[in-house]
């Protein structure tokens, strides 16, 4: 083979590993790009995951402050509304004490059961009681044996001043150091709370009967 021919042959051999080459490096070359597309593509993956999470997460947490807020909100309006039910209730049961106080036969046992708890908490003798105006008037003549029926053995002077209440009694020591407040407004402020919780349960019951303030304590 001469010079020319072998010269020949060497390019042609040369062209053809360097066509290999390139497209062996092209092959590189798009293996590369599309790798690195996959990698850009999945880290805007995660990083949109991310963001997504994160923006759920921050939704999650407004959400969660309304609802709070809403439910605070919504609280203090129940509790104002239960509130203002209760007063409600419980003025109108003041109502019906007055109006009980008024129907004699059935107030007079009733007051006569206040004024011997009263004077068997005191452990005394002689004691005073004081009535409001009203009881007053009508026991008044009959007082001696009103008291002895209710306490005896126990003398209970009729204060002649009259006591500002709806109704009920109070006993008093006759050095006037112990008292026992059994008047409608006495009993039902020593008995708020439970009378309260009472109301609040059985609001949209029934009514609280008056009967529960006389045969508590």
């Amino acid at each position: 083979m001469s010079t020319e021919a072998n010269v020949e042959a060497l390019e042609a051999a040369l062209l053809t590993r360097a066509e290999r080459l390139a497209e062996e490096y092209l092959s590189r070359a798009r293996q590369s790009r599309e790798r690195i597309i996959e990698e850009t593509d999945e880290r805007l993956r995660l990083r949109e995951e991310r963001e997504i999470l994160a923006a759920k997460a921050m939704a999650e947490r407004v959400y969660r402050r309304r609802v709070q807020a809403s439910e605070l909100k919504l609280q203090g309006k129940l509790d104002r509304l239960r509130w203002e039910l209760v007063q409600a209730v419980v003025q109108d049961l003041r109502h019906q004490l007055r109006a009980f106080a008024a129907e004699r036969p059935r107030y007079l046992p009733v007051l006569q059961r206040l004024l011997g708890a009263g004077a068997n908490a005191i452990e005394q003798e002689e004691l005073v009681a004081e009535l409001n105006q009203q009881d007053l008037e009508c026991l008044e003549g009959t007082w001696e044996a009103f008291a002895a029926e209710a306490v005896p053995g126990k003398h209970i002077r009729l204060s002649p001043e009259p006591l500002s209440c709806s109704g009920g009694v109070q006993v008093v020591s006759k050095d006037r150091r112990i008292r026992v407040d059994n008047t409608f407004e006495g009993r039902l402020d020593r008995l708020a709370e439970e009378l309260h919780q009472a109301i609040i349960e059985r609001l949209f019951a029934q009514a609280v009967p008056v009967e529960r303030v006389f045969h508590h304590g």
